[in-house]
Formats: structure tokens, C-alpha cells, sequence
């Protein structure tokens, strides 16, 4: 019965996230939005939400290994996998913006995880502080995005009224916002199902919480952020395939875990600290590869999903 409903999941998170990449990049040219902007906030806001369900259910619980284990396994997935299987079917164009300052950011909140968990403790103190940086990120971004559209209107004048005015006469605003909302429900649902059963699954091998949150957990809860991806750069939204492993790295860092600590502060294990510092580590190789040709290619991915497998392999003997 567990194979069965993952493979239902497996259904649900696949159309979910084509509708859902529809829905936000209708919404991103009738606002004049950049892909990317839309990419950093709205998509990746609704591929996180698996990781947050599970998250603050498991601090709920009690259950702090799973909590941590889940972010922590999210974005390696997210940077190992994702991007790069995604490079390896296309070329990704890296904006500037991304290399100077989302990524930039990305390892500057990684490194504060770091330093919090030192002590192995991420009290209500360090949560709340994760959630004020997540309130400046979202604000800061939609300023960013505010600004773009009105430098663009400016330099484009008219022009940009005509496309307004022909983008909205394709597809009404309400029909587009339940398109992505339909793209969203269908997301978490996916998601939701194919990490109950490969829990499920797991469990029964007499895996540990500690290893299945980092691996099927993980994996489960970023298969939006995958199946999204991969449906962005068919579509030829490269732009909102990278801005969704940054965005989505970001909410599970600052929300998600944010969250957990505030409701139950988290004790973490010493293996759950050699895997943020891991996570540190890739973030910056990220980062490394981006600056490096401003994109990310063929041969950077194939080092990455390599990477991801090297790990798992430790993670699952160790």
C-alpha cells in the first residue's frame, strides 16, 4: 500500500509543480516581475512548504533530529541535485544579483546556523532571529522587484504599457492566482504523501529518525523544488530554477527552522553539526561556480550530483 500511495504522490507533485510554474510565470509577466524575483519568493514559498509541514510537526513532537536533519538534507539535495541535474540538461545564465548578493546571503545565514549550533542548541532566541532575517530577506526582495519594474517602465515607456495591456487580455488575473494556488495544493499534497509512505518504507528496514530525515525525508520533502526545476528550464524558465533552490535554501534555513525553534527549542546531535558545516562547505562551492562563468554548466553538475552521492554514502554508513 506504501508503494502504492508514493507513486500517487510521485503523480500529484509532477502536475502540481507544471501548473504551478504556469500560474507563477503568468504572474510574473503581467506584473512585469523578473523570473527570477518570482523564482526567490512566490515559488520557492510554495516548494518549502513540505519541509515546513514536517519540520514544525516534528518539533511538535519533539522530534528536533528530524527537524534539523530535514533542512539540513533539503539543501544539500536542493544544491547537489537540483542544480545539478538541472545544469546538466541546460546551461544555467546566473543574474548578477544572484551572485552578488542571494547567494552571498545564502552563506552568510548558513554560517549563522553554524555559529548558533556550536553549542548544539538552537534556542527561541536564535529562532526568532532566523525569522526577523527571513522578514528582512522577503522585504528587501520585493522592494528589489518594485524597483526593476519601475526602471523598466521607464526606459520602456509605452511599450511596457502595450505589453501590460496584451499580456492581460491572455489570461484573467483571478484565473491565473487559482492556477498557482491549484499548482500549490497539489504540490504539498504530492509531497506530503510520498514523504508519509517513504517514511513509511524506511522505518520498516529499521532505519533510524536521524538518518531518514536526512535522506528520504529530505529527498521527499524537496521533490517539489526538483520535479518545479526541472519543469521551469523545459519551459525555459532557467532563471526560476535557480531562484527556487536559493529562495527554497533560505525559507528552510530562516522559516522553516525558525519556526521549529521558536515553538520547541532544538539539541542537536554532533552528526547533525557535520552536516551543516557540510552544507556550509557546498553553499560556498556553489557560489564559487557561479562566479566562475556567471552560470552553471555541464561538467559543475555532474562535480555536484557526484558530491551528493559521496555524501550519502558517508551519511549512510557512518
Amino acid at each position: 500500500m506504501s508503494f502504492l500511495i508514493l507513486i500517487i504522490g510521485f503523480a500529484f507533485l509532477i502536475k502540481g509543480a507544471d501548473v504551478f510554474v504556469e500560474g507563477a510565470s503568468s504572474l510574473a509577466k503581467k506584473f512585469n516581475v523578473p523570473s527570477m524575483i518570482i523564482g526567490l519568493t512566490i515559488v520557492a514559498m510554495g516548494t518549502s512548504a513540505p519541509e515546513a509541514a514536517v519540520s514544525v510537526t516534528s518539533s511538535l513532537a519533539g522530534q528536533n533530529d528530524m527537524s534539523v536533519a530535514n533542512v539540513v538534507g533539503s539543501n544539500f539535495f536542493n544544491i547537489l541535485v537540483v542544480l545539478g541535474v538541472s545544469s546538466i540538461i541546460a546551461k544555467l545564465p546566473v543574474q548578477k544579483d544572484t551572485i552578488k548578493k542571494d547567494t552571498p546571503f545564502l552563506i552568510l545565514i548558513s554560517v549563522l546556523l553554524l555559529v548558533f549550533g556550536v553549542n548544539l542548541k538552537l534556542g527561541r532566541i536564535e529562532g526568532l532571529a532566523l525569522l526577523a532575517l527571513f522578514t528582512y530577506f522577503l522585504v528587501n526582495t520585493i522592494k528589489s522587484a518594485k524597483k526593476a519594474t519601475e526602471n523598466e517602465f521607464l526606459e520602456t515607456g509605452e511599450t511596457a504599457v502595450a505589453i501590460e495591456i496584451e499580456t492581460s487580455s491572455e489570461i484573467s488575473l483571478l484565473k491565473t492566482i487559482l492556477v498557482s494556488i491549484i499548482g500549490i495544493i497539489g504540490i504539498v499534497i504530492g509531497g506530503d504523501m510520498v514523504v508519509n509512505s517513504a517514511t513509511s518504507i524506511a522505518t520498516s528496514f529499521g532505519m533510524s529518525a536521524n538518518l531518514v530525515g536526512l535522506t528520504i525525508v529530505a529527498v521527499g520533502t524537496s521533490l517539489p523544488e526538483f520535479v518545479t526545476s526541472i519543469v521551469a528550464i523545459k519551459k525555459g524558465e532557467t532563471e526560476i530554477a535557480i531562484g527556487n533552490v536559493i529562495g527554497s535554501n533560505l525559507f528552510n534555513i530562516l522559516l522553516v527552522l525558525g519556526l521549529a525553534a521558536v515553538i520547541n527549542p532544538i539539541s542537536m546531535s554532533m552528526l547533525a553539526f557535520i552536516d551543516i558545516v557540510f552544507m556550509v562547505l557546498i553553499t560556498l562551492l556553489l557560489y564559487m561556480f557561479m562566479k566562475k562563468r556567471n552560470s552553471l554548466v555541464k561538467k559543475q553538475g555532474i562535480v555536484l550530483v557526484v558530491l551528493y552521492m559521496a555524501y550519502m554514502t558517508y551519511t549512510i554508513i557512518r
